[in-house]
């Protein structure tokens, strides 16, 4: 098997956070890969093995929001192949300059992810060279990201308490479920967060769980329910998003078979669903403390470490010292006006003091989160 095209990136162990929450917190820092996110792993594997088999006149089509598309073009030019992204309109010319940068072709069609997909699909099929890059739903990309979990084991030396990761489409989660699986942490239960607007796989897990909805199917404004015959699922279908997250997290509907995966993994995945607001604390703060700015689909990772309640919900006090690790999925899309638009959104929300945060959780129930604290 040849080398990966990707260097262990650094688990570190965070101290503000630690503090703030009363746990030992690690951070897996995947924002320093060559593309600033994890999704460098799973394309970069999935592209290597489309060379191995097409060689080099094979011809990469991506259809991407962003960052799976500047993963692929990053790992196309490192192996000498052609590479096309297709992504949906809207995006600001700093994407476009950044993905021609890496000798990326870039199609900008449709108003989402699907319609953008579709159209690298009739690409495909006019082009005996091309292959289709799966952004997230697809084995190879679930087994390249899982190599971060074989890291982390190397790095922590024990079994944490729990993993914390962000989720779109599933493309991520997928990674950790099959890595803690190669690893022997299926016990180990791994939290994901969204927010709340882009939060397709929220809203599936409840429809196939035990919450309130299961039977109402009850979802909100502008998301329908698709039924997967296969696996006998229902997936949450997002015709519109209303976070400012949906650039990374908006996925129209979650992978199927990452959905099925969550659901019968023995130690459990919990997903939680949390307004902009808080994602936007999380990175000014996350900036403050650790000099990193990370896209708003990354910070929504971190908010457990900012607010000891939500972090307690998810991760019960015990005896001993908790353990937890929190995958830094990091993101190119975001820049210092950002976080200081962010912060003065987050200034002004806290404002209304009258009024807490709400966390959706997994059983459905609202869980309130002091604005001030």
């Amino acid at each position: 098997m040849s080398e990966p095209l990707w260097r262990q990136t650094p688990l570190i162990h965070s101290t503000p956070l630690s503090s703030n929450i009363g746990a030992s917190v690690y951070l897996k820092l995947e924002n320093l890969h060559p593309s600033h996110s994890f999704k460098y792993r799973g394309l970069a594997h999935f592209i290597s093995k489309a060379k191995e088999k097409h060689g080099k006149e094979l011809h990469c089509v991506v259809a991407s929001g962003g960052n799976a598309g500047l993963a692929g073009a990053c790992a196309a030019r490192v192996l000498g192949v052609k590479c096309t992204v297709f992504i949906p309109e809207g995006v600001v010319p700093s994407t476009l300059a950044r993905l021609r940068k890496e000798n990326a072709e870039v199609v900008v069609t449709g108003r989402f992810y699907a319609e953008a997909l579709s159209a690298a699909r009739n690409e495909i099929a006019t082009d005996p060279a091309a292959v289709l890059v799966p952004a997230y739903d697809d084995p190879l990309i679930w087994e390249g990201h899982s190599s971060m979990i074989e890291e982390i084991r190397h790095q922590l030396g024990r079994k944490p308490d729990a993993v914390f990761c962000s989720v779109g489409g599933g493309g991520l989660l997928g990674g950790i479920i099959e890595g803690c699986k190669k690893v022997g942490w299926d016990d180990v239960p791994i939290m994901t967060l969204e927010t709340i607007g882009s939060d397709c796989f929220y809203q599936s897990i409840i429809m196939n769980g035990t919450g309130p909805n299961v039977e109402a199917k009850k979802l909100p404004p502008g998301v329908s329910f698709v039924h997967h015959e296969g696996l006998d699922l229902n997936l949450a279908h997002f015709n519109e998003f209303s976070s400012r997250a949906s650039g990374s997290l908006g996925a129209s509907e979650p992978s199927a078979p990452v959905l099925k995966m969550a659901l019968d993994r023995p130690g459990g995945v919990y997903s939680y669903s949390i307004p902009d607001a808080l994602s936007m604390e999380g990175l000014v703060k996350f900036a403050d403390d650790h000099q990193l700015l990370v896209e708003l689909a990354c910070s929504t990772t971190l908010v457990p470490a900012y607010h000891p309640i939500l972090f307690d919900r998810m991760v019960p006090p015990r005896s001993k010292a908790r353990c937890v690790v929190f995958i830094v999925c990091g993101g190119f899309k975001v820049s210092l006006s950002d976080a200081i638009e962010f912060r003065d959104i987050v200034e002004n929300d806290k404002s209304d003091a009258s009024a807490d945060w709400e966390v959706l959780c997994p059983d459905g129930q609202l869980l309130r989160v002091p604005k001030q604290h």
